[in-house]
């Protein structure tokens, strides 16, 4: 299956494919850019009836606008496909022979017949899925290669001949191997059948996927995220879509992914993001945001956010005119335990409960011949008596107030706390010295999470379409159900890696993160094939293994690039960094990006040192670009990132950085994963055992 590159010769005749290819190309654009045009030209001063109408369809206007940006570093079209017989129209009638370009968007002409179609609509699928064992009605695939944004070669795959052997395709191997510079870029034109079938996996249900390292979950998620919203528009609009990752540098890493597919209406945010309620200024021992994280908290929150509730001990009296209608306490306690009973949101009940006492003022109202309607029972409702027994019996409750008060006051936390955590678990979540309000308080991430807990007791958190939560299996129980809040009634999409939780209460088993996330049945998807890093380097870090995720299967990569490795012992650590400033020169004469990866108490001294010696540097999330390729990473900030070359600074200080071995060792993971082309290993201390 050779790759054909432009001819000098042949370039000049009309016959030659990748002429025919190239002019495709560039009535492809003409079109994208009439069709822009069209949106452009229209005029909306007959069609709105007020200006609000005309707000929401000028901005739906101006979104189309970008959407059809025609993007010089995204080629319009990757691939074509011959179909032996055109595939089934509407009525299920098929055609003759057709092709059909598969690219990022739909483009058509003047006609509405399509020149390019979205690699997301049905007819695209077989782009990704067809094999000569399984050709899917295609006769022959073409694959391009680009140059610079122009289009360069061609590539064709007979699918026609059963009996012939699978080959690798060149320009799919140079696609994936090809130098990253900048952000994360969409992994369109090389998605594998196993991707694929993820992306395109219905909406109707939750979605887990394991992956190793390179196997390319986070582009999956995102690629499966603008699948849905182009499957499931309408639906999706209405009810949004949110990308949840576990950092703002991860964020900013992979922000053009989804502009770049034509996708702008995703938010993206992290867990702490989610639960702003308080301003986070403390931070907490890893052993008091355990248990702040343990899933037993939500339980101590419920019984603390209904403990205020009191039975009546008076009749609730209330005087309309000349009359007073009298409901005794015995009965206003029954309607309390139904409303506790029932177990509805604390503040549902708390609206629920003047309504139903005016509903038993009203009862005694027809039984004396009146006739009352709503509008009367609203007035009774709010009552001046009415309002105060149920401030008196069901008193309201502030979030905020009642997690500080939890976590200041021994007894209070004892109290409900009591069956659920021990003594010294309710010690280590107790502050030493407690806040005198919510403002002053030195909140902590954890603590932002009960309180996002409580609210939700309180008040039902609103509920979206689609979640992607990525770099999940970082995530505690509480955090998974304050992400699990936000998709109640929607589905999600959990990227993640057991291997690479480097938080003390990372998840032991996907199975347990779904049920806090409250999605139990989710299909458990597994990515083992890698795209990403070069087989030798996965090798390697995959000797870390048995020590901290026993139970997961080795990666292993189609990389056929060997790639650099090197592991390098230096002479003490006063030669440490010198060695390392020159293995950084020495990858950046190689052509990508680099990344400087080492453990955050070595960050200082490295910027110290790359300083010194001239060497520019970004820190984690900076774009990079042709003068500065260099990024400075501390260790735990390297979760998600990927650079060409990764110079990895003493491994044993990145595992003694930790709180316990084996978050150092799943940090260590990480690090040694991060690299697409090369890997050099520097240290001075003694290797950890783990690595052999």
């Amino acid at each position: 299956m050779p790759a054909h590159a432009p001819d000098q010769q042949s370039d000049s005749r009309h016959d030659d494919p990748l002429t025919r290819e190239r002019a495709h190309l560039a009535a492809s654009r003409a079109a994208l850019r009439a069709m822009r045009e069209d949106v452009e030209a229209l005029d909306i001063k007959d069609v709105t009836a007020n200006w609000v109408n005309a707000e929401v369809l000028n901005r739906q206007i101006e979104e189309r606008i970008t959407a059809l940006a025609d993007l010089a570093h995204a080629p319009l079209f990757f691939g074509r496909l011959d179909y032996e017989e055109a595939p089934a129209d509407a009525t299920g009638e098929g055609g003759g022979e057709e092709r059909f370009y598969i690219g990022r968007r739909h483009v058509h002409d003047a006609h509405g017949d399509p020149m390019v179609v979205d690699w997301r609509a049905p007819v695209s699928q077989p782009f990704y899925r067809a094999s000569k064992k399984e050709p899917l009605g295609v006769g022959r695939r073409r694959r391009f290669g680009y140059t610079g944004g122009e289009l360069t070669a061609y590539e064709d795959e007979d699918l026609t001949d059963a009996s012939g052997t699978e080959r690798a395709s060149a320009l799919l191997q140079a696609e994936i191997e090809r130098p990253r510079v900048g952000p994360m870029r969409d992994i369109v034109a090389t998605i594998q059948p196993e991707q694929d079938e993820i992306v395109r996996a219905g909406i109707g249900g939750t979605v887990c996927v394991q992956g190793a390292p390179g196997t390319g979950k986070t582009a999956v998620g995102l690629h499966r995220v603008a699948y849905l919203l182009y499957a499931h528009r309408e639906r999706l609009a209405r009810t949004g879509t949110l990308v949840v990752g576990p950092n703002r540098s991860f964020l900013r890493y992979i922000e053009q992914v989804l502009p770049a597919l034509g996708e702008l209406n995703v938010a993206q945010a992290t867990v702490d993001d989610l639960v702003a309620h308080v301003e986070v200024r403390g931070t907490d021992s890893a052993e008091a945001a355990t248990v702040k994280g343990d899933a037993r908290m939500a339980e101590v929150l419920r019984r603390a956010v209904r403990s205020g509730v009191t039975m009546p001990v008076d009749p609730v009296v209330v005087v309309r005119g000349s009359r007073r209608w009298r409901v005794p306490a015995y009965e206003v306690e029954e309607t309390v335990r139904e409303l506790l009973a029932r177990d509805i949101r604390y503040g549902a009940a708390r609206e629920a409960l003047p309504q139903r006492i005016a509903h038993a003022v009203l009862v005694r109202m027809e039984q004396a011949g009146e006739a009352p309607d709503d509008r009367v029972q609203d007035a009774v409702a709010r009552n001046p008596a009415v309002k105060a027994a149920v401030k008196a019996v069901w008193p309201a409750v502030d979030p905020a107030k009642l997690v500080l008060r939890l976590l200041s006051e021994p007894e209070f936390l004892a109290e409900h706390a009591a069956g659920l955590l021990t003594e010294d678990e309710q010690r280590a979540v107790l502050w030493a010295k407690p806040a005198r309000s919510v403002r002053t308080a030195k909140w902590s991430a954890a603590d932002a999470v009960l309180i996002d807990e409580a609210a939700d007791l309180v008040q039902r958190t609103p509920s979206l379409g689609h979640v992607v939560l990525d770099e999940a299996q970082d995530l505690s129980p509480m955090q998974y159900r304050a992400v699990g809040r936000r998709c109640t009634t929607g589905s999600a999409t959990v990227l993640g890696d057991i291997a690479q939780g480097t938080t003390p209460w990372a998840t032991a088993s996907w199975r347990e993160a779904l049920a806090h996330l409250g999605k139990p049945d989710a299909a458990v998807e597994e990515l083992t094939q890698g795209f990403r890093v070069p087989r030798e380097v996965i090798a390697y870090a995959s000797r870390l293994l048995p020590a901290i995720a026993p139970g997961l299967s080795e990666a292993t990569s189609v990389r056929e690039a060997a790639g650099d490795f090197a592991v390098r012992a230096v002479a003490g650590p006063d030669a440490l960094d010198d060695a390392v400033v020159a293995a950084c020169r020495a990858a950046l004469r190689r052509e990508g990006s680099i990344g400087l990866i080492a453990a955050d108490a070595r960050i200082p001294a490295l910027a110290t040192a790359l300083a010194d010696a001239g060497l520019p540097h970004l820190a984690p999330g900076e774009e990079t670009t042709a003068d500065a390729r260099l990024t400075l990473v501390p260790a735990s900030l390297a979760k998600g990132l990927e650079y060409d070359h990764v110079v990895l600074d003493e491994p044993t200080a990145i595992v003694t950085g930790e709180p316990d071995e084996r978050t150092g060792l799943r940090r260590l993971y990480v690090a040694l994963t991060r690299a697409v082309s090369g890997l050099t290993v520097l240290h001075a201390q003694p290797l950890p055992t783990a690595l052999g």
